[in-house]
């Protein structure tokens, strides 16, 4: 599979050696093209024993039953790409565009589910002195974070409070040890490779603050904070890496997230910013990865929700999750992973509304290569939300098997 495709497809490699390392390649003239991607679906049955859910809580509730069952994508969607590349004047190009059609739905007449366009970017540089990234790709800040993340590979949370399908993907270890890096327009420059060690920095599109009750985690209760807007003043993302190899192979990374939001309550204006630090570290079947992040006025879950309280005051989150896993002989890597993600309260409001104080989770999985293509995978997850109330704490345990097969 081709690098260029890193966001999803050459991300999962990080999870799983048994995937595939090529795609399908042909030339067209000047260029090479590269057509890349995987389809996945699994069996999913959430079992659930509260009706009510902190705003923001991963924990889903019970409906009608205290099951609910579900065929799905998980974490990565399934994903069909298409990169070409070529060098022209000594230097190296690409672009790259991908979709990402859903696999499920919860009604007739309903079609083939969700559609994403997740990546559209053109790349240019040279060994020499780097390369420029221009476009919609895969954000800078908790991209690595994810990309070790096991769970990428299968389901880990479902995310979605009451629902079961009918959803693009599950949310994994989103939001139960890191904030979603998503999908950002962006300008990028990436240093070359020096001897192990690169850095990366992004100009980003400027997001708006928004709350839990706003989008796809949302509780049982609406919890009000602040939003504004950032159209005005661009984002900014970094991160250096050092890598090395040998009988102990390994990574080690630290990166930065920082956005002015403004219109928070009248005119005022705050800056969000965040740090993290990972290492993932192997010895001969042994795969051990942690992993740490700090904020003020991101937010948790995804980047800048539920970031700011009503008087527009930043909320200070954190969070992180530690994994291990170990390839058998036969093949099959098992896994187990546990992680967490702490959003603060700022007044007295916050300590008594049903805003979501911790979410955790622990996984547990199997992910056997049937061929050097295709993966089976089943996977255990047991998710707390905690509210800074007193009523809200839940609890879930979601079971799921399924196939991920890259291409």
């Amino acid at each position: 599979m081709n690098n260029k495709i890193k966001a999803a497809v050459a991300g999962a490699v990080l999870a799983s050696a048994s995937v595939a390392n090529a795609g399908i390649t042909w030339d067209a003239g000047e260029w090479t093209v590269d057509m890349n991607g995987n389809v996945n679906a699994f069996a999913i049955i959430n079992d659930s024993s509260d009706t009510a859910v902190a705003s923001g809580g991963l924990a889903n509730t019970k409906s009608n039953d205290d099951t609910a069952a579900s065929i799905n994508t998980g974490l990565l969607p399934s994903w069909l790409g298409f990169t070409a590349t070529t060098r022209q004047n000594d230097i190296d190009t690409s672009v790259t565009i991908s979709f990402q059609p859903g696999a499920s739905v919860t009604g007739g007449l309903s079609g083939g589910g969700g559609e994403e366009n997740r990546q559209a970017f053109l790349t240019f540089g040279d060994k020499s002195w780097g390369s420029v990234k221009v476009g919609k790709d895969l954000g800078i800040f908790g991209s690595t974070a994810i990309l070790n993340d096991m769970t990428l590979l299968g389901v880990g949370s479902q995310g979605i409070v009451g629902t079961a399908g009918g959803t693009t993907t599950t949310l994994g270890r989103i939001g139960t040890g890191y904030i979603y890096a998503d999908w950002n327009g962006q300008i990028a420059y990436t240093t070359p490779n020096m001897n192990g060690l690169s850095l990366t920095l992004g100009v980003m599109q400027p997001w708006n603050s928004t709350s839990s009750t706003t989008g796809n985690v949302t509780g049982a209760a609406a919890v009000s904070d602040a939003s504004g807007g950032s159209t005005d003043t661009f984002g900014f993302q970094g991160q250096g890496s050092y890598s090395w190899t040998g009988d102990f192979a390994g990574k080690v990374w630290v990166g930065f997230f920082q956005q002015e939001v403004t219109g928070l309550t009248g005119d005022q204006s705050e800056d969000a910013t965040a740090f993290e630090a990972g290492v993932s570290a192997t010895v001969a079947n042994i795969n051990l990865v942690a992993y740490g992040y700090s904020g003020e006025g991101v937010g948790t879950t995804a980047l800048l929700r539920d970031g700011f309280d009503t008087t527009g005051k930043k909320r200070d989150s954190d969070g992180g999750y530690v994994q291990a896993t170990y390839v058998i002989p036969t093949g099959t890597k098992l896994g187990v992973s546990y992680g967490m993600s702490k959003l603060d309260d700022n007044n007295a409001a916050d300590a008594t509304a049903n805003l979501v104080k911790e979410n955790t989770m622990l996984t547990v999985g199997a992910y056997h290569p049937l061929t050097k293509h295709l993966n089976l995978v089943a996977e255990y997850s047991n998710v707390e939300a905690e509210s800074h109330g007193t009523t809200s704490d839940a609890e879930s345990d979601i079971f799921s098997v399924g196939a991920i097969l890259f291409f």
